[in-house]
């Protein structure tokens, strides 16, 4: 509704003056989180300790590029979130995300998630990465489960599997391949060379894939197969 809508924009804008360094949001990006229903009022506050929690650890640990920090909200926020659509939050199942790093897309998704059915799965090889993300979990009490090791060494079994920033798309291909078994779909962020990549990954191939377009950036793709 219209009231929402303002409610929403309003609490934006209070908390960005009562945190301005920290929030780093800016009103297209909060229109767009808004007008595509990806945060209410309980998420919001979960994903803006999540951004202040990521931001200070920044400082100490390469957690994000020290040049997307501004523009955190839209880079990686919006960006992780934008694939909720392409998910099934309503039924029981897993989430897998591949080299989960500070969080992106899969703390997101957890944040966005209400269902207590349905489970997050962050794969980090870091210690480092991974202590960080289990004090995020603890600190906003998600459904989600870190596994510390090399997801190369490892077997996933049923549901969705994301990555972002992680593998070439000939890397994850293999890896679908030899090491996951009844996955529902695979759902990868890429940057530009994405057509390319998949062209040349998946020729020869029998796997159906498609590009969508991602809101983030005009140049990115979401290869999904």
């Amino acid at each position: 509704s219209d009231s929402s809508c303002s409610n929403f924009t309003t609490r934006l804008y209070k908390e960005k003056q009562k945190n301005p360094h920290s929030l780093k949001i800016n009103k297209e990006t909060s229109d767009l989180i808004k007008s595509l229903n990806l945060l209410d009022e309980k998420g919001f506050d979960k994903m803006s300790k999540y951004v202040i929690l990521l931001l200070n650890e920044n400082k100490k640990y390469n957690l994000i590029s020290k040049n997307s920090e501004n523009v955190i909200w839209h880079r990686h926020v919006l960006d992780s979130l934008q694939i909720v659509k392409f998910v099934n939050f309503n039924q029981q199942s897993i989430l897998h995300d591949l080299g989960s790093g500070g969080g992106f897309p899969g703390i997101c998704l957890a944040i966005y998630n209400k269902n207590p059915e349905f489970h997050v799965k962050l794969y980090e090889k870091s210690i480092v990465k991974s202590n960080f993300l289990n004090r995020v979990i603890k600190k906003l009490n998600l459904n989600a489960k870190v596994i510390n090791r090399d997801v190369f060494k490892t077997k996933i079994l049923k549901g969705y599997v994301v990555a972002r920033g992680f593998r070439k798309i000939d890397k994850i291909l293999k890896f679908s391949r030899e090491n996951c078994l009844e996955i529902e779909k695979f759902i990868i962020l890429k940057g530009k060379n994405a057509q390319v990549d998949a062209q040349k990954a998946f020729k020869g191939s029998d796997i159906k894939y498609s590009l969508e377009e991602s809101i983030t950036d005009r140049d990115s793709k979401i290869l999904i197969f």
